[in-house]
């Protein structure tokens, strides 16, 4: 922080500094009457206190409004941003390794998908393309909030064989990304859409909604949806269990992590102070400062 600087004030006059006229100097003025003359004197008007304790209310009322029109414009521009533009989400589980880690703090994008209307022309909108990252509201429960990348558009036939991915055909190469955890094969998991269409974790909606959108053992993704996969793949319940995302469920695209900690939640203590004054302890060994304002890719 800048040190304050010293302020030099201007030394105070005494009283020998005051002009004053030389003694033996007369100084004549025309003959008035006596009336005039007391008329005529210039009468030295005292300010009262009281006015200067009114003006001091005064600037203390203004400073006060200029304070809450200040609140109020950084409370709106926050809410305005907050609705339209950006907002602030963690990551609480291991779906979206090795990209996205438990304990990183994400910025989205919400006017990278946005659907435009008039505004289009203005605003930097894109269309949803396969490999993209999105937030979007979860479709079992539109009140929870997912992270994952987006395998399959609309038209696309999607399927994996041997935990491989396949899109219209051709296998995704996705080293770049993804990891996988070299489990125990799983046939509804690394097989999708086998044909039994049985897992314990398979929503009972999406159980039966698969069946007309699977034709010769590939997933046929319908319009205005989107297939999508946690990059840690063996370890992600995404749309193999719950189905497609709508598109109007998708909220916007991760740009960037401001924020990342080693520390899991669950060590953390109950209670928002409790939590606050274990992370100042915490900070030093818990946080990865390497991921801190890292890009999302």
């Amino acid at each position: 922080m800048n040190e304050p600087m010293d302020a030099h004030s201007s030394p105070v006059s005494d009283a020998s500094d005051t002009l004053q006229a030389p003694a033996s100097v007369e100084i004549f003025a025309p003959e008035t009457q006596v009336g005039e003359a007391v008329d005529n004197v210039p009468q030295t008007s005292v300010p009262s206190a009281r006015p200067q304790k009114k003006s001091a209310r005064r600037r203390d009322a203004d400073d006060w409004v200029k304070g809450i029109q200040w609140l109020c414009s950084t409370v709106v521009l926050a809410v305005f941003v907050i609705t339209f533009i950006a907002q602030a989400f963690q990551i609480p589980s291991e779906s979206m390794e090795k990209t996205l880690l438990i304990g990183d703090y994400l910025l989205v994008d919400k006017v990278h998908y946005g659907q435009g209307g008039v505004w289009k022309w203005l605003m930097p909108y894109s269309e949803i393309s396969r490999g993209d990252i999105v937030v979007f509201r979860y479709p079992v429960h539109p009140s929870q909030h997912f992270v994952k990348r987006v395998i399959g558009i609309p038209g696309d036939h999607v399927h994996l064989y041997r935990g491989k991915v396949f899109v219209n055909g051709s296998v995704v190469d996705d080293s770049r990304f993804a990891i996988h955890n070299n489990q125990e094969f799983e046939a509804y998991r690394d097989n999708f859409p086998s044909g039994n269409y049985i897992s314990p974790e398979v929503n009972s909606s999406w159980w039966v909604e698969m069946h007309s959108v699977v034709h010769q053992g590939e997933v046929v993704v319908p319009p205005g949806k989107y297939f999508v996969m946690g990059d840690n793949r063996d370890k992600s319940l995404d749309s193999r269990y719950w189905g497609f995302v709508p598109r109007e469920n998708i909220i916007g695209r991760p740009f960037l992590i401001y924020w990342s900690v080693r520390r899991p939640e669950s060590i953390a203590p109950d209670g928002r102070l409790e939590r606050l004054l274990y992370t100042l302890v915490h900070l030093p060994e818990d946080a990865r400062w390497d991921r801190t304002f890292h890009l999302v890719r």
